[in-house]
């Protein structure tokens, strides 16, 4: 057996330590190989309890970190975390032993859990249907119209309660019946990856029986697909975010949202943060999108802006015509549906940047509506991201934050205005082309 070769195992434990030994707060041994053979492993002894005999929250999101950067960021990982070989050192500090059996994971089957989590998140069970045979779990030859109907059977009343209560376990257990009767494939680098989570679930239940650690390692898928860079991972944000050439800011929102709630190995707090002011909100926000990462977000929001810009300028065009008597029996409409959707678009971009609370929702308006009725929607919804702050008070958080900003991202925050001119431009040239053409 390969495990008992334990020279093997000393290799498997000095990349793990490489690739993870320097996460705050993980411990793993040092491997002495000049004294190892094939039937003697001399490693570094560590002192500790086994992590499910400690309550101690803490380690269980150091846990999922780490896990999620083996599983999600290098594809190597500890096959066999089971409870004895995860401890918690005298110093408080979470150890991993045992390096026999280690996994891994390639590119494509990581961009497809990531992918197939955000659907699942998502509510996009159709899609989720395509993720699962790309992850190997359905034939390609499966009647994915069935498929989806089950999936959603399945997920949908689980997911409806938002990803921070959504149980790992349920989620399984709920799927075994439709597993059997499509004949799902389990291979085996999924059922390593499935234990390894559901062993910290398990444990963290033990002494907390509301975690959830679908919970803690979605904030990191959430960053991952705001900033990497993997072609695959762009087209499954592009994908995600804009449903029939619309834009769901929904779905950004909630992005970004869950993004922030994710550490990384230098910031790893040991009491999450509740009710973050909106100041560090809006902080955080433009802090992530000025970043070289935050570069393809920062793309997709200046160019909804500049449409939010665009509407804005056409509503306010319609409302001050709308005051000329029988303007509307001489002057076609200036705003289409598509431009009203634009500019609730806006106003929801707004509230996110200054880390406000949507204070009401737009009307939609109805297609059947005469000029009037819509001009009186247009006077309305324009009155909204016109008055979106009650008072100079609300907009000076805002400003004073740009001074705290890194200089590097001061300086990509310059050059957004222009940015939006060049867009607000070529918006222009093409609506007066379609008016004179078209």
């Amino acid at each position: 057996m390969q495990e008992m070769d334990y020279n093997n195992e000393a290799s498997n434990g000095i990349k793990f330590r490489n690739l993870y030994g320097s996460i705050q707060d993980v411990v793993v041994p040092l491997m002495y190989t000049e004294y190892t053979t094939r039937k003697v492993l001399v490693m570094e002894w560590i002192e500790g309890r086994k992590l499910s005999e400690v309550k101690d929250l803490y380690l269980i999101e150091v846990g999922v970190y780490c896990s999620f950067n083996q599983l999600l960021e290098c594809g190597f990982y500890h096959a066999d975390p089971h409870p004895g070989n995860l401890l918690r050192t005298s110093d408080g500090k979470l150890a991993y032993l045992d390096f026999g059996m280690t996994g891994e994971f390639k590119q494509e089957l990581r961009d497809g859990f990531i992918e197939a989590c955000l659907h699942l998140v998502n509510r996009d069970f159709d899609a989720l249907a395509t993720d699962f045979v790309t992850l190997g779990l359905l034939p390609p030859t499966a009647e994915k119209e069935a498929v989806t109907k089950a999936l959603t059977g399945v997920f949908q009343n689980a997911v409806s309660k938002g990803v921070r209560n959504i149980s790992f376990g349920d989620l399984l257990g709920n799927l075994g019946i439709t597993m059997y009767k499509f004949k799902f494939r389990i291979p085996s680098y999924f059922s390593l990856v499935i234990r390894s989570l559901a062993v910290l679930e398990g444990i963290a239940i033990g002494f907390n029986p509301d975690y959830k650690v679908l919970g803690s390692t979605y904030p990191w898928i959430a960053r991952k697909v705001l900033t990497d860079s993997s072609p695959q991972l762009k087209s499954s944000l592009m994908n995600l975010l804009y449903k029939d050439g619309v834009f769901e800011i929904d779905r950004l929102e909630s992005l970004l949202t869950e993004s922030l709630r994710a550490k990384t190995d230098k910031t790893l707090v040991k009491l999450p943060s509740e009710g973050a002011d909106s100041k560090m909100v809006m902080k955080e926000i433009l802090s992530f999108t000025l970043t070289e990462k935050g570069e393809f977000v920062r793309k997709i929001i200046v160019q909804e802006f500049a449409k939010g810009l665009d509407a804005l300028g056409l509503a306010t065009l319609e409302t001050a015509a709308a005051r000329v008597p029988f303007s509307t029996l001489f002057i076609p409409s200036l705003m289409t549906e598509e431009d009203l959707v634009n500019l609730k678009t806006f106003q929801r971009l707004m509230l996110l940047l200054s880390g406000a609370r949507r204070k009401e929702d737009f009307n939609t308006v109805d297609r059947k509506a005469s000029p009037d009725q819509n001009q009186i929607l247009y006077t309305e919804e324009l009155s909204l991201v016109l008055n979106q702050f009650d008072s100079i008070q609300d907009i000076l958080p805002v400003l004073s934050i740009i001074t705290e900003l890194p200089p590097e991202s001061q300086q990509q925050l310059l050059q957004l205005p222009a940015n939006l001119i060049r867009q607000l431009i070529s918006r222009a040239s093409a609506r007066t082309i379609r008016k004179v053409f078209l």
